[in-house]
């Protein structure tokens, strides 16, 4: 008869073969096979606050500057927590996402997921609410239905920080005031419909919702922070990554620098690849009008804002994402690499916390 501690012995090594097995696979997602390209996976939202992205894939500038031996592999997502996840599971080496599920990801894997490498863009945020919802202050949001793109995301996290910065509390805590995370589309849908009364999102379908559903702006987010500065997009890496292939992550790094450029000198050109990359994924394209409005309410910028990012934390730990204690974020800034890169141009650096 087997003792226990033979028949545990067992186990234990078909574990540690099982956790070994998925290693493998997962550094083959980025790393390829000796023999075949390694690939980088890239994720990001068909949202302008993520123009960068958009920008530098359609340009080619980002698989030019990784080279012919790497493969440049998209993916979209309609909201960070998602994308996130991906980046947890190995799927996502860099990607663009909000503060808040930057910050929610940081935590939950101890600060070992991942860490903020640039920023993308400040502002493009907003509150818009329905005509006839009879809405005109905070106050009147008291038993209404709102919307935004995903529970944790960055627009819920600034929805119910604004609810409870004024007295009001949502329904799964005891209040009146319902939240309904959903895809962005959807939003939209849902708005011109009549079955929810407001939503908070980013650009460009805050715009959409005003053009198409004939919405008014109760909050442009750029006005609850100092100097309408605040960071809505940060380009995260898969720390894993980051240690195995700092090399490429330099290389992604000046081509982010470089969109940047391209964006801030040619605004017209940037509008369209951005609209032509919003119908490839979305299947529509914005009209002109709708795309002028909406490039007004925001900022396209390599700093990451990190005085924002904390104060971001500070407002999810008052809601209670991010558990008992509010964390120390120190470690999740590497902005180095960045820094070298914008000291080569003659541009400014950045600072971190």
């Amino acid at each position: 008869m087997k003792s226990p501690f033979t028949y545990c012995s067992r186990i234990i090594a078909l574990v540690v073969l099982l956790a070994l097995a998925l290693v493998g696979c997962g550094s083959q997602t980025s790393s390829g096979s000796s023999s075949g390209p390694i690939t980088v996976n890239l994720g990001y939202f068909p949202n302008l606050t993520h123009e960068v992205a958009l920008v530098g894939v359609e340009r080619g500038t980002f698989q030019n500057a990784l080279g012919p031996n790497v493969k440049l592999a998209t993916k979209t997502f309609n909201a960070g927590p998602a994308l996130i996840e991906a980046l947890f599971a190995g799927d996502i080496d860099i990607g663009y996402v909000g503060p808040s599920p930057a910050i929610n990801g940081y935590v939950k894997s101890h600060g070992e997921a991942l860490r903020i490498i640039a920023g993308a863009a400040s502002g493009g945020a907003l509150f818009i609410v329905r005509p006839g919802a009879n809405i005109q202050t905070a106050k009147d949001l008291a038993n209404k239905k709102l919307a935004d793109p995903q529970l944790g995301g960055t627009q819920d996290v600034s929805l119910r920080y604004y609810l409870q910065q004024n007295g009001l509390k949502t329904a799964e805590k005891g209040g009146n005031v319902q939240i309904i995370p959903t895809d962005n589309a959807n939003i939209l849908t849902l708005f011109k419909t009549g079955k929810i009364d407001g939503a908070w999102v980013p650009e460009p379908w805050a715009t959409r919702l005003i053009v198409e559903g004939d919405g008014k702006v109760l909050v442009d987010e750029r006005i609850l922070w100092p100097n309408g500065k605040f960071v809505t997009t940060n380009v995260v890496v898969r720390k894993a990554f980051l240690d195995t292939h700092p090399d490429l992550v330099n290389k992604f790094l000046q081509a982010h620098v470089d969109t940047i450029q391209y964006i801030l000198s040619n605004p017209d050109s940037a509008k369209s690849i951005v609209n032509d990359q919003i119908k490839l994924i979305t299947g529509k394209a914005l009209p002109n009008k709708e795309i002028d409005m909406a490039y007004n309410n925001l900022d396209i910028t390599y700093d990451p804002l990190s005085g924002t990012l904390q104060e971001s934390a500070n407002r999810a730990f008052a809601l209670g994402f991010l558990g008992s204690t509010n964390p120390n974020l120190t470690g999740i800034y590497y902005l180095g690499p960045l820094n070298q890169i914008l000291a080569s141009k003659g541009l400014a650096t950045v600072a971190g916390p």
